[in-house]
């Protein structure tokens, strides 16, 4: 019997977001396009426990309005689970606080970012070794995604690839190991999503800086980004057992 995608999430979307349009588990889900009964949610932030990692046929984490650098219990037991599924070759996707937590579980450094927070439709560029990897080949070299982080991996883990980045964010995408990658920007996010979190931000984001009307007027969708976990879930077939 084919192991499960495991789901693990780490946290919700606001709650005006999450009443229109569903939750970060409800998005990744859609994206991955797996018949819902090979997918196992795990809701991580709320004190479920973690499967034994041979039990995964892959594993998703979300995002999260919590902070790595907070160190909550949850948050610290899940990244000292991780580095057994990496090392056991388990596909991995890690999605903004997934992304930052494989990085720190890992060997990384994890902090908020020095110019504050990235948010809307943004550009990444992808780098050379990203030719050769199994998840992102083929795609554009530059291309739109939708971000949304105050925090972001500082150091990456040592060996660690690193495959996108752009002048904001060094570290958007990186693999380590044969097939556990983290991305720092939100490939689950629609252009409707995406305009609700700005929305639903305003007050915090009128008080940090990037002004929201501006935002809103740059979103779009971001088909590249959202292709990510259709190949992810691919992967994930091709190497179940």
């Amino acid at each position: 019997m084919k192991r499960p995608l495991v789901l693990l999430k780490a946290g919700s979307a606001m709650e005006a977001v999450r009443q229109r349009y569903g939750d970060f588990e409800d998005w990744l889900a859609a994206g991955l396009g797996l018949p819902e009964e090979h997918i196992r949610l795990v809701r991580v932030e709320e004190g479920e426990k973690l499967p034994r990692p041979e039990e995964c046929g892959a594993v998703v984490i979300t995002g999260s309005h919590a902070m790595v650098t907070d160190n909550l219990p949850w948050s610290v037991a899940l990244a000292q689970w991780l580095p057994e599924v990496v090392e056991r070759g388990i596909p991995l996707l890690g999605v903004c606080y997934g992304h930052q937590l494989l990085a720190a579980a890992t060997g990384g450094r994890v902090d908020y970012h020095p110019q504050g927070s990235e948010i809307g439709t943004v550009s990444i560029e992808l780098l050379p070794e990203a030719a050769d990897d199994q998840l992102f080949r083929g795609l554009p070299p530059s291309f739109p995604v939708q971000a949304y982080h105050s925090q972001s991996v500082r150091t990456l883990p040592p060996g660690a690839i690193l495959l996108a980045r752009n002048n904001f964010e060094p570290h958007h995408a990186f693999r380590i190991g044969a097939c556990a990658w983290g991305v720092q920007f939100h490939p689950e996010y629609t252009q409707a999503v995406m305009a609700a979190e700005i929305a639903a931000a305003t007050e915090h984001l009128t008080a940090d800086g990037p002004n929201p009307s501006a935002l809103l007027a740059t979103v779009r969708e971001c088909p590249e980004a959202g292709s990510l976990l259709a190949r992810f879930a691919r992967l994930t077939t091709a190497t179940a057992r």
